[in-house]
């Protein structure tokens, strides 16, 4: 035990009087351990267990395929769910729908994302509930009402209720209907995708929404589609307009849709972080065994006093798990810190949002592993090569150093190359991460989002059913909002950008398209204000007035994609357009002759209409009027940050509705750009990529440092003979960066080589090319120029040594 803690004194006096080496070591660990763990604890979390299921990998959506390739939820009547619980395939199956329910009985109106299933779904999941219990078969008997009870998800228990841990019992009130609590999910608790409560449903005609099938042990997706097609065919001979037409069973896992949008992303980072890893521990063999050759002097001197190697070596273990322990704690602590930072920055709709993520304890485990056998290998080299020294020769050769090796030396310069290969790598993907999000920002939006929110309305059902009504209700809402001191602007929408409207076919009067099927534009219902709230400019003609809105005027508005593409030639003011698939779904309430000609009043500029990485497609707008549906949007558009105004809106709407709930949080439209899935994505693999390239660059600028000042160090006599002979300083500085020149040329020449290799399949992922001659010009000069700055103060110390003391030691 003295013998231990004289060792573990003598390794922190050793690191204490080498401050550099030791804190350079140590944060090159913890940086690549940090950026490893979290980028891995992310992937585990968003794609590999997403869901706090057992058996996950037999939980599926019974989805179909229509004959374009689209993929949707496939919605089932009560009659076809209750057979097809009989196919042999399905261990169990449920039904699903969500719908927004206004949480009444308070001073204003809250909203709930409410989703309704039978009895099978919680037993199906196999999760148990944080406090009650969960909705099972006997809460939605086959024939009968659905008991009135309900599960609230833990974040609606905590917002709501403030957790209140007697809740059990206690009622929630929905659309005025009381519903008893007989449960709380817990906090990772993931179905439904934001749900805030869950209600049973009664198996009825139609149920509509989704299902979702637990598969039987050992029965693949593919078996299980083929047993459910000929079923799906007779639904679809029998009910037609159920289902798209030729639509084939499409099971999908749950896991599916995520690792879909996110997979690619995920594992490029982990990708970038296993090479800031790698970048990490060949740093500190690097400094490892540039201070172990250095130390050689020191081992022969305590060899030739009567040391054993065996305790030589015991010395350099202690040193270098001091330096590898230290490492991974502070790895570790980077760890916890990093991965909040990237979950805040994982794009909101692309997984669930109450999905767990926790550092991952294997991969930590196997993290911290590599960077301990890496520290102590490279750190006990220099003692197992001196385990038998040549005391006379090594003492000889100077009294403070010895002359590193030939096969020293090519270490240090392949792990020198290495490392500016992988940091070239990571340089060129950051770059086009960067250069592809930097495009999303300049697209022009042709709207001004900044002060403008969205304010979702839903309607109850069975409520406003007369035409003239609901007009007239929408219209007082709008007015209400509009009052507000701080408000320039209200209007209506049917939907709001960047994805604004939806596709519909039609007819140009006087111009048949040659394929009707293919004409196509988006569509979109909206009032007067419209255009004036998102600062839209109206290019030719008028929009509609207030009294046109009023009795649902046959007009209509298009942009200029619309115009240069179905009417290239004059003005195509006047002319007419028919829509051909005008809904009538229940609930929707049409206006008398809304499926007869409308006359083109206007033409505006064009905006983005289908997401921000898109181009603009040809948009027509009418009155929202002309189709009511149950529920519509307001865009407000504010003086000051809107939202400070979120409370006096919901108030406005109570004062002319106290039943009238708004969807959720009521949203900027900035809000609802950053959270496009291309825009956040962009977001954080271009923030990502960047700092992990940065922290390699800085990796690779410290070994190369290392290298050349270890370099310089053991050539100080030779550059004393040099400069004592003759040579100019200028001479001995153009020796220094030459023998890193190799290294960095060939370690530059490597990264090309990988980057230009493996282009195709980083930029997949990434979105871009990575080959773009501007990228690899500008990466390529940037790492020249760091190894140029590593290696100045190396040069200028060689460049300055005294011949005489250099001489004089030798």
């Amino acid at each position: 035990m003295t013998t231990l803690l004289q060792d573990i004194r003598y390794a922190f006096r050793q690191l204490r009087q080498h401050p550099g080496f030791a804190l350079t070591a140590i944060l090159s660990l913890a940086l690549g351990i940090g950026a490893t763990v979290s980028v891995f604890s992310v992937i585990y979390g968003v794609l590999l267990h997403p869901f706090p299921y057992p058996d996950i990998d037999r939980i599926a959506n019974l989805s179909i395929r229509d004959q374009n390739g689209n993929i949707s939820d496939a919605g089932f009547s009560g009659q076809q769910l209750r057979e097809l619980r009989n196919v042999h395939a399905f261990e169990s199956i449920s039904s699903w729908r969500l719908r927004f329910l206004g949480v009444t009985g308070g001073e204003i109106p809250d909203n709930a994302r409410v989703f309704f299933g039978i009895g099978d779904t919680f037993p199906m999941l196999g999760v148990s509930p944080l406090l009650g219990r969960n909705l099972g078969p006997s809460d939605s008997p086959d024939g009968q009402e659905p008991q009135p009870v309900a599960v609230l998800h833990y974040r609606f228990w905590q917002r709501h209720f403030n957790g209140d841990p007697a809740i059990i019992g206690k009622t929630l009130e929905l659309d005025h209907k009381r519903y008893t609590i007989v449960g709380v999910t817990r906090p990772n608790f993931t179905e439904g995708w934001g749900t805030d409560v869950y209600l049973p449903q009664e198996i009825g005609n139609p149920l509509g929404g989704g299902a979702m099938v637990k598969l039987r042990p050992g029965v693949s997706l593919a078996e299980a589609d083929a047993e459910m097609q000929p079923l799906l065919d007779r639904y679809m001979h029998e009910h037609p307009l159920d289902f798209p037409k030729n639509a084939k069973v499409d099971i999908r896992l749950l896991t599916w849709e995520i690792t879909r949008n996110m997979g690619s992303t995920l594992y490029l980072l982990f990708g970038a972080v296993a090479m800031l890893l790698t970048i990490g521990c060949s740093n500190v063999s690097i400094l490892l065994l540039a201070r172990g050759t250095a130390r050689q002097h020191e081992f022969a001197v305590r060899s030739a006093v009567g040391a054993g190697s065996i305790r030589i070596v015991r010395q350099l273990l202690t040193e270098s798990l001091i330096l590898a322990l230290t490492g991974a704690t502070l790895g570790v602590l980077l760890a916890s810190r990093l991965l909040v930072f990237i979950t805040a920055w994982l794009p909101p709709r692309l997984f669930p949002p109450d999905v767990a993520i926790h550092i991952n304890l294997p991969v930590l485990l196997f993290s911290v592993a590599v960077a301990l056998l890496t520290t102590v290998f490279f750190g006990l080299v220099p003692a197992l090569q001196m385990a038998k020294p040549e005391i006379g020769r090594v003492m000889q050769s100077s009294t403070k150093r010895a002359a590193g090796s030939v096969r020293g030396k090519r270490l240090h310069a392949t792990l020198v190359a290495a490392q500016i290969a992988l940091t070239l790598m990571l340089l060129t993907a950051a770059g086009a991460a960067i250069e592809s999000f930097l495009h999303i920002l300049r697209i022009p939006l042709g709207y001004a989002p900044h002060n403008v929110v969205s304010i979702g309305i839903p309607l109850r059902e069975n409520t406003y059913q007369n035409w003239q009504a609901r007009v007239n209700y929408f219209e007082q809402l709008r007015a209400s909002i509009a009052v507000l001191p701080d408000v320039v602007s209200a209007s209506i929408s049917a939907n709001t950008p960047p994805n604004s409207g939806w596709w519909e076919r039609f007819d140009l009067l006087g111009k048949p398209s040659a394929a009707p099927d293919a004409q196509y534009a988006k569509f979109n219902l909206i009032d007067s204000d419209y255009f004036r709230t998102l600062q839209t400019p109206l290019l030719k003609g008028r929009t509609w007035t207030p009294a046109e809105i009023a009795h649902g005027a046959q007009l209509a508005i298009v942009n200029q994609a619309f115009a240069r593409q179905f009417f290239s030639e004059g003005s195509i003011l006047g002319h007419s357009l028919k829509l051909l698939d005008l809904r009538n779904d229940p609930g929707v309430l049409n206006a008398p002759g809304s499926d007869g000609w409308m006359q083109i009043i206007g033409v505006v500029a064009d905006s983005i209409n289908d997401g921000v990485d898109q181009p603009v497609r040809p948009a027509m707008f009418v009155p929202y009027s002309i189709q009511l549906w149950m529920g519509t949007q307001f865009l407000v558009r504010t003086r000051i940050a809107p939202d400070s105004l979120e409370y006096s809106v919901r108030r406005q709407i109570a004062l002319v509705n106290p039943d009238q709930p708004a969807y959720g949080t009521i949203a900027s439209l900035e809000k609802w750009i950053r959270d496009e899935p291309v825009w956040a994505r962009g977001r954080l693999i271009s923030a990502l990529f960047a700092g992990f390239s940065i922290l390699a660059l800085i990796l690779s600028a410290v070994g190369l440092y290392s290298v050349v000042s270890y370099s310089v160090a053991q050539r100080t006599n030779e550059f004393g003979i040099r400069i004592a002979l003759g040579a100019q300083k200028s001479h001995v500085s153009k020796i220094v960066l030459a023998s890193a020149g190799a290294s960095v040329g060939i370690g530059i020449a490597a990264g090309l080589i990988l980057s230009l290799g493996l282009s195709r399949l980083i930029s997949s992922w990434i979105g871009t090319t990575t080959s773009h001659p501007l990228i690899i010009v500008s990466v390529s000069s940037l790492l020249v120029v760091v190894a140029i700055v590593a290696c100045l103060a190396p040069a200028h110390r060689a460049s300055s040594v005294d011949p005489m003391t250099a001489l004089r030691c030798e």
